[in-house]
């Protein structure tokens, strides 16, 4: 098993359940999210910026 950092951007939402959901979802295409923290707003782009470390399963050896 190996651990990533990983950063993302991602749509600003309306509803606080509904981005959460879209922060969960985006870091889960790369492996298990661990945490994740919004480290930046951008009201302008109507966008947030992701920091999150998630696992993934060692693929071969």
């Amino acid at each position: 098993m190996t651990t990533h950092f990983i950063s993302a951007e991602i749509d600003l939402q309306e509803n606080p359940l509904k981005l959460q959901q879209a922060i969960e979802t985006e870091l889960e295409k790369q492996g298990e999210p661990l945490r994740w923290a919004i480290t930046e707003v951008d009201k302008d782009q109507q966008t947030v910026q992701i920091e999150a470390i998630v696992t993934s399963k060692k693929v071969g050896k």
